[in-house]
């Protein structure tokens, strides 16, 4: 790898040491977490060194019969995956590895199918993502079926015994909660949803923002699953009739992920929704975050100015809290002193003093402001600007010379300016404070294997507003689904801006008391692009469907 330029003989060096510190772990591993090269970048030298062939195994379908002749707890314990029957040998098997020299792996594979084997080279992110595919679910259902077993003697007997504390650390859902965590977070879910129904457990995981139906199980392992999360969350496992908050820690594929968990009683027992967030999930590149090139200057002329408030707005599950972690990041410098106010705090960033609400404690959103403002701060990010108090020191704040940075719930950039005067703010202070405002949702991106051309009908075309007379040669896409996407059509998502950079036209607009369409329509004479004109973009350049842009800008 060094001879090939991936990574520099310092760098090695580097990975040696720290490999030598943390026992077990293998060169390449550190190499990665490090940032020093990618896990496909090991995987080439590996190919190069040992002229084997590497495989994508992304949307791969693998035979039954193949999938048979492996046990998962063999694939999992050596990181490899039974794929394909060799072309060139009746009696060969392809098994793709991360770590193609593991001779034991190899040797317990070969005993176990009475066949030879033929290793080929994956990532270990593809290969755990492609067992998780392939025996995700028939595991999840024998460790069901396995607590069941265990406990079939007392199913006659009180429920409640289900749930006494000494229950919920039997090993079969210990594992079901840990692979129930594991399986959401490889196939990108940022929620899983635990609903007890009247005789079934329904596990959904929220995926680009739709839920979808993972697994169902037997109502009567709700009580012992709830329990066990209840433990984990450091909540109270007595109490079942008042909701719940509490936070867990995982880690998946060696990344740290922070899970806050929420339990709501319902009329079948306690729902349970857990929401799965990680550091680097959330600290992403301007460039990652879908501005285009105008944009990305606008962004970057708000984030220049020295003082003044800039509000990111947007409904719950926008992407407004990696936009404000991405302004932080770009802004933290050690010349700067940053404090944030959240509720909670969603990752922690090296550099800034987070505060976490405390309403026990009486550290709200305004009372905290009152304190950071005697810390000498250059910049403070508001969690959300939720109340009429919060917003009038978010505002003085601004005005003595300090640059706030917060959340809005509203649906456009301009709407978020009669918000704040309903809040009791003076449109003078306001058109004085605001500098910039971001509007923003998450369309879902078209799975680029799948999707297919199509000509819009009349009425899409009136939607998107193409001229009739480009109408016959207008083209789009729309979903399919394939084994990529998970037959969803659809794989990540993307960001819908609307960036309002407040200008001395429209501070005049907002000083004489104005309503959001008169400020709307100064923005657009200053070239502000809507929600719906964002959306239109992105479905012209097949990046996204009709009906995705339609559900983002609906009010347009």
């Amino acid at each position: 790898m060094v001879n090939h330029g991936v990574i520099t003989s310092e760098q090695l060096s580097e990975g040696l040491a720290k490999q030598h510190e943390s026992s077990g772990r293998r060169l390449g591993e550190v190499l990665v977490d490090e940032g020093f090269c990618t896990e496909n970048a090991i995987a080439e030298a590996l190919s190069n060194q040992f002229h084997l062939e590497v495989v994508d195994l992304t949307g791969m379908k693998i035979d039954e019969k193949i999938l048979k002749l492996i046990p998962s707890s063999l694939a999992r314990k050596y990181s490899a995956i039974p794929f394909a029957f060799s072309q060139e040998n009746a009696n060969a098997l392809l098994v793709a590895m991360s770590d193609p020299m593991d001779m034991n792996a190899i040797d317990d594979f070969g005993i176990v199918t009475n066949m030879q084997i033929e290793t080929v080279i994956a990532t270990p992110t593809q290969v755990n993502i492609a067992i998780d595919r392939a025996y995700g679910r028939a595991d999840a259902m024998n460790v069901a079926s396995e607590y069941e077993k265990s406990r079939a003697e007392f199913f006659d007997a009180e429920e409640e015994k289900l749930v006494e504390e000494q229950e919920v650390g039997n090993a079969p859902i210990v594992k079901l909660v840990r692979t129930m965590i594991e399986q959401a977070v490889r196939q990108r879910a940022s929620d899983i949803h635990i609903e007890p129904m009247e005789n079934q457990v329904r596990i959904r995981y929220r995926i680009d923002g739709a839920l979808y139906e993972r697994m169902t199980y037997s109502i009567r392992l709700m009580a012992a699953i709830v329990a066990r999360i209840k433990v984990v969350g450091e909540m109270d496992i007595s109490e079942k009739r008042k909701p719940q908050d509490g936070r867990i820690t995982q880690i998946v594929d060696r990344q740290e992920f922070d899970i806050r968990v929420s339990i709501l009683p319902t009329v079948y027992g306690e729902k349970v929704v857990m929401r799965i967030t990680s550091k680097t999930a959330l600290t992403k590149s301007k460039q990652e975050l879908g501005l285009n090139q105008y944009e990305l200057k606008v962004f970057d002329h708000i984030l220049a100015n020295p003082h003044g408030i800039i509000l990111v707005t947007g409904p719950t599950g926008s992407g407004k809290s990696t936009t404000l972690y991405t302004a932080l990041s770009e802004l933290n410098r050690e010349s700067v002193n940053i404090i944030t106010v959240e509720d909670p705090v969603e990752a922690n960033i090296d550099g800034i003093n987070q505060v976490q609400v405390n309403s026990k404690a009486d550290l709200t959103f305004a009372s905290a402001l009152r304190s950071i403002l005697r810390q000498d701060p250059d910049i403070i990010m508001i969690g959300e600007i939720r109340d009429g108090e919060t917003a009038g020191i978010a505002v003085q704040a601004s005005i003595t010379g300090h640059l706030v940075v917060s959340t809005l719930h509203t649906n456009s950039s301009s709407a978020s300016v009669a918000r704040l005067i309903d809040m009791g703010i003076e449109p003078y202070l306001l058109a004085d404070a605001v500098v910039g405002i971001i509007a923003q949702r998450l369309v879902r991106r078209l799975c680029p294997a799948c999707k297919r051309a199509k000509r819009p009908t009349v009425d899409e075309a009136q939607l998107l507003r193409i001229p009739q007379q480009y109408w016959q040669n207008a083209v789009i896409y729309e979903p399919v689904g394939c084994a990529q996407c998970d037959m969803t059509g659809f794989k990540g998502r993307i960001g819908v801006y609307e960036i309002m950079n407040v200008t001395s036209a429209i501070r005049r607009e907002i000083s004489h008391y104005k309503d959001a369409e008169a400020i709307k329509a100064v923005a657009l004479n200053e070239g502000m692009s809507t929600l719906r004109m964002s959306a239109t973009r992105y479905v012209l350049q097949g990046i996204t469907s009709v009906s995705e842009m339609v559900k983002v800008s609906f009010d347009d």
